[in-house]
């Protein structure tokens, strides 16, 4: 890629970018969200069209107009959500994707060459399965097997790892190194500096729409590189103050809940939530957190048990009426039940808040006050924005995150009930969005934390509960010992053999 530029509504996403990958190796993409690398891949994956520039391969330029044009140049694509038809089966997904699809007996006439594709890189899976059932590392799995079917030479990877499990990840490396090891192109956009620095070979940094540096992995550290990406010095250990426990705020009764397969999700879960006081909640995906969480904020009924706030009986009462006792939510889904992505940002900055004398006035709404709240919004968590009469599903996802964290925690909520609140954010976003957090506990506040990024639970929860299964294998200060052995807990391992169960109100 030579001299690529990219602009929106007058604002440079992509500014003279000079890109290149040889055969059998692996480029790292990194850079602040919003910084320009999911645009950049959608150019050369034919998505976008260039104001500017040009794309070669082996020296000899191309005009890429469309995905299908990218497919006969060799480029394959795997998005950060996936484009899969939920309802329809594996095989007929890489039936609908794949370039010489025969018209009569679609399925069986290539299920032979699906075969021979998991088996040439392990993948293990039900061809007749529906993609609903997948796990999100399967799903991921398929969308793989339909780009190298169509001759994928190089592979775009747009954060790859972001709802996968640790497992999962694993997996997943060993299957690009041995598609490297094959000669096929890699290129690998991510947040994670742990991953850039295992897998890749070489990195490319971009800023603001710009590469701001190039490193070779063995002759970098992940210092520099977040230097490069966010300009400054990154904290990677951030100290938590040591604080005095306040009032209980929170308090679950033994709930049981329903999964969206019809089975129990969430079985018998008690704890207690107290003011100044980070409550994680870790787990391999997939345990009932997210369960969990919609059951505490309205989203998901509860079959038994209770969940007071303020001694309030919350059970089963609508987000909005839980939301107005104090309850402020960042969804696991936030782009299902965060926003409303065709709505405009100060539309969205005021969600769940629009009934609030501030912003109305009997049936209309204060929209000096609603405008002014979200440039205030915009400018404490820094949201990449041109202006706040953008459409909210022109952001990139992390932006997205930051809105949705500001309008949560603007309102200084009684408790906080996060579902992986830094999940595809840079580490300067990350850090500085974990220091938010830190500082709502010390205003009185509580946190839930739901996050499978255990660093992220070792740094800011006093008290960590391990679930598994639906079930908690133990609550334990961040200081106990035990935490060590967290592993096994979150295998099945129950290191507490005694949970309280019935709190007193």
């Amino acid at each position: 890629m030579k001299n690529i530029c990219k602009s929106f509504h007058g604002i440079h996403a992509n500014k003279d970018i000079n890109l290149h990958v040889e055969s059998g190796e692996i480029l790292g993409l990194l850079g602040e969200n919003g910084a320009g690398k999911t645009t950049l891949m959608n150019i050369l994956y034919g998505l976008y069209q260039p104001d500017s520039g040009q794309i070669e391969i082996n020296e000899s330029p191309i005009r890429i107009n469309n995905p299908v044009e990218s497919i006969t140049h060799g480029i394959g694509m795997v998005h950060q959500h996936f484009m899969l038809i939920q309802n329809h089966s594996v095989i007929e997904n890489i039936a609908l994707g794949y370039k010489d699809t025969p018209f009569f007996f679609p399925k069986i006439k290539i299920r032979k060459k699906v075969e021979e594709f998991s088996k040439q890189f392990d993948f293990t899976m039900d061809l007749d399965q529906k993609v609903w059932q997948l796990s999100a590392g399967e799903q991921q799995r398929i969308e793989i097997i339909k780009a190298l079917l169509n001759g994928a030479d190089l592979l775009i990877l747009d954060e790859p790892t972001s709802v996968l499990t640790p497992i999962e990840i694993k997996e997943l490396i060993s299957i690009l190194r041995q598609m490297k090891a094959e000669g096929h192109m890699i290129i690998f956009i991510s947040h994670k500096l742990d991953e850039i620095m295992d897998i890749c070979d070489r990195v490319t940094v971009l800023q603001k729409g710009q590469i701001v540096g190039h490193a070779d992995t063995a002759d970098t550290d992940k210092k520099a590189l977040a230097r490069m990406m966010v300009g400054r010095d990154v904290v990677f250990n951030i100290d938590k103050e040591k604080l005095e426990t306040g009032e209980k705020i929170l308090s679950v009764q033994d709930i049981h809940v329903t999964g969206d397969k019809g089975m129990p999700a969430v079985k018998g879960v008690s704890f207690e939530l107290f003011k100044n006081e980070i409550f994680g909640i870790a787990g391999v995906a997939g345990n009932g957190q997210r369960e969990l969480a919609e059951a505490i904020t309205g989203i998901r009924k509860i079959d038994s048990g209770s969940v007071w706030m303020n001694k309030k009986n919350i059970t089963n009462k609508s987000p909005r009426h839980i939301y107005d006792n104090g309850v402020a939510h960042v969804p696991e889904e936030r782009i299902r039940f965060g926003i409303a992505p065709g709505l405009f940002l100060y539309d969205n900055a005021i969600l769940k808040q629009h009934h609030l004398k501030k912003f109305s006035k009997r049936y209309f709404l204060k929209y000096s006050q609603v405008k002014n709240h979200t440039k205030t919004i915009i400018s404490d968590f820094k949201v990449a924005t041109h202006s706040i009469n953008n459409q909210i599903r022109n952001l990139s996802g992390g932006n997205i995150q930051k809105l949705i964290l500001g309008r949560e925690i603007s309102e200084q909520p009684e408790l906080l009930v996060a579902s992986h609140p830094t999940y595809g954010l840079d580490v300067g976003a990350t850090q500085f969005l974990r220091e938010h957090l830190l500082q709502l506990r010390k205003q009185g506040s509580s946190v839930l934390l739901f996050s499978e990024d255990l660093e992220e639970i070792f740094e800011l929860c006093d008290r960590v509960a391990v679930i598994f299964d639906g079930q908690f294998m133990g609550i334990l200060n961040s200081d106990d010992p035990r935490l060590c052995d967290i592993g096994l807990m979150m295998a099945g391992s129950k290191e507490m053999k005694t949970i309280p169960t019935n709190p007193a109100i």
